[in-house]
């Protein structure tokens, strides 16, 4: 019986050892082991590349005013 139960919890771990593991860092699922050593796959965007700069601009626009109000 001990026999069985010692080869039982091997066969368990074997199989948990060849399940491969994967870690949550960051918001990312990562399951390769070399993920340290991958390039970088985001860049962001140059100032002049942003697509609602108009947006941007009245909201700027609102919160000076906003402030100027305050005065």
């Amino acid at each position: 019986m001990k026999t069985r139960t010692i080869l039982c919890g091997l066969g368990l771990g074997f199989l948990a050892a060849l399940s491969g593991c994967q870690s949550h860092l960051g918001g990312q699922t990562l399951p390769s082991p070399y993920y340290v050593h991958d390039d970088v796959q985001y860049h962001a965007p140059a100032p002049s590349e942003m697509k609602l700069t108009r947006e941007a601009a009245v909201i700027k626009e609102y919160n000076a005013q906003r402030q100027l109000d305050r005065r």
